[in-house]
């Protein structure tokens, strides 16, 4: 049966990186309150920058653990109890904001509620620097919802970080409006990226263009690392397309929502096949990984 994208069920399906297979009961007994939800995704992982930044080298493969599935064997392998039960910071799994997405994406299509995490840059940390971010859409019964679960209602920001406004110009801003305002000529596009302090290849208008593919992808069930690489200097002009499609389809466009699914599926360049490149924030030596198998090579 053909899938109907403009159906906000089909983003309560899981996806390989959502499921968490073998842990399901445990995320199953979760209360489904937002916030909670929330705040159980950084009891289970820490930045690895932020909060864990003397990691042991021996640790620091804990980032690219992926798949939710593997971050809470890891999780459970320290402590084999529920997922609410407070985690000593010096044991949560090393990761990142795609991470904390990625567990509240899976913990609220366990429990049937329409999500998907979200790619761009969050203009609230060191403004006005714009910090390449994954924040969290899901469904409420009525209108897409944004929240950002790396963040907390007490950390006393001057927006609800909970129903984060969206648009051009909001705290949060999409991958895809960021290039479109670049485009433009409205925004320096060297003001996003990883850090104010790190140069270009992390920041500038390649490095949206690149985020502009991880938007699509992590839309449609295909959320990798931040890292990974399958696609190399995508032309401007198919960012073009990807972006204007993304804000309409964001807008409520059901067909701009069809025709970006559609060039998704059919262009094979965006897609990541069976293996991709893994890079390393650490500057570790590329490799590669077999995302059927999960064997890393290289």
């Amino acid at each position: 049966m053909p899938v109907d994208i403009t159906d906000p069920r089909t983003f309560a399906q899981h996806s390989a990186y959502s499921d968490p297979g073998a842990h399901a009961a445990l995320v199953e007994a979760l209360d489904p309150d937002v916030d909670g939800l929330c705040a159980t995704t950084t009891n289970l992982v820490a930045h690895y920058r932020a909060d864990l930044h003397d990691l042991p080298a021996e640790r620091r493969g804990e980032i690219d653990s992926r798949w939710v599935e593997a971050i809470l064997d890891l999780d459970q392998s320290r402590q084999p109890a529920d997922l609410t039960a407070a985690r000593p910071l010096a044991d949560r799994i090393a990761g990142c904001c795609r991470d904390h997405s990625l567990l509240l994406v899976s913990f609220l299509r366990t429990h049937g509620v329409p999500a998907r995490s979200v790619v761009g840059f969050a203009g609230y940390f060191i403004p006005p620097f714009h910090h390449d971010h994954v924040v969290v859409d899901y469904f409420d019964g009525s209108r897409w919802v944004r929240t950002d679960p790396e963040i907390s209602p007490a950390w006393g920001f001057d927006f609800d970080v909970r129903d984060i406004a969206k648009g051009a110009g909001a705290p949060f801003e999409t991958a895809a409006e960021v290039w479109l305002e670049h485009r433009a000529g409205r925004i320096d596009a060297d003001q996003y990226g990883v850090d104010p302090n790190i140069p270009a290849p992390l920041r500038g208008a390649d490095f949206v263009a690149g985020y502009v593919i991880f938007q699509v992808a992590h839309r449609y069930g295909d959320e990798l690392l931040l890292w990974d690489e399958w696609i190399h200097d995508p032309e401007p002009e198919l960012v073009d397309r990807l972006a204007t499609l993304l804000v309409a389809a964001d807008s409520g466009d059901p067909d701009a929502e069809r025709a970006l699914y559609a060039l998704y599926h059919a262009d094979a360049r965006l897609r990541p096949g069976r293996t991709i490149t893994q890079h390393s924030p650490y500057g570790n030596a590329p490799v590669t990984v077999d995302l059927s198998t999960r064997a890393v090579a290289g």
